[in-house]
């Protein structure tokens, strides 16, 4: 019997149908693949399944990362560490599909991690990862709703955003006490140049750090108050951070470039 560490953050899917439809999502064979907590194997089975031409797998528990090599050999690669220190785009030669099934307490790190890497030849050709409900719905939330904040300007800057399904606890050992998401993301072909991801980071932190009050307080504090650019990109500072679209917030981060180069 698997015994679970609640410190990583591990609930293992059990559900066999929503297991194989998650493996249906892409096409798999011939094709590079890495899984980002594999746990016991459940899909990583389903995936070897479909014949893709390199596996890999990151697994941060020890007892676990040792069944996988036991159980699966040399059908596949086993990484023993932390996701969050590994470059994964070192890991192939060329473009991957990635799943994960994100422990909760970290999935919004690595999600962040992986965005803010990015550069413009992308690492992967799609990630199909699992969050919790309430952390799916703030990365595909739609501007003017209160869902709406920094993890939905950040992820919808470079990446297409599809929600797939929820999932239920009864889907998974053990159960945890919320529903999960399922998202699908994959490259955009056009994004807004911006030339550091951590601008957009420091843009978005400024001006939802206090999500309830107006814009003038974070505008004057990034920008002192110019009104050149208040009338530029037609901002209403009465107006709060939940109000700007996605448009606005990339390209106040690009005017916050051009005024430090």
């Amino acid at each position: 019997m698997i015994i679970t560490k609640k410190s990583l953050g591990q609930n293992f899917l059990i559900d066999k149908e929503i297991l194989k439809s998650i493996v249906n999502l892409t096409s798999i064979e011939g094709k590079s693949v890495l899984e980002i907590g594999p746990g016991t194997g459940n899909l990583t089975s389903l995936i070897l399944e479909k014949k893709p031409k390199q596996f890999c797998v990151i697994e941060k528990d020890n007892d676990l990362a040792e069944k996988l090599i036991n159980n699966f050999e040399n059908k596949i690669k086993v990484i023993n560490g932390d996701v969050l220190k590994i470059e994964e785009n070192l890991l192939f030669s060329e473009k991957i599909k990635v799943f994960g099934n994100l422990p909760y307490n970290i999935s919004t790190e690595i999600l962040t991690k992986w965005i803010t890497n990015l550069k413009d030849d992308f690492w992967f050709d799609c990630l199909i990862l699992m969050f919790q409900k309430e952390v799916a719905d703030r990365i595909i939330a739609k501007t003017n709703s209160s869902d709406y904040g920094r993890l939905t300007i950040l992820s919808k800057w470079k990446l297409n955003i599809k929600k797939i399904l929820d999932i239920k606890p009864v889907s998974f050992y053990p159960k945890p006490k919320v529903d999960s998401s399922l998202l699908v993301f994959t490259p955009k072909n056009d994004f807004y140049p911006i030339k550091n991801a951590k601008n957009l980071e420091k843009i978005t932190r400024i001006f939802f750090n206090h999500r309830r009050k107006m814009l003038k307080k974070p505008f004057n504090q990034i920008f002192s108050g110019d009104q050149r650019i208040l009338n530029k990109f037609k901002i209403d500072l009465n107006l709060r951070p939940q109000n700007l679209d996605l448009e606005t917030y990339y390209k106040l981060t690009k005017e916050y470039e051009n005024l430090r180069s």
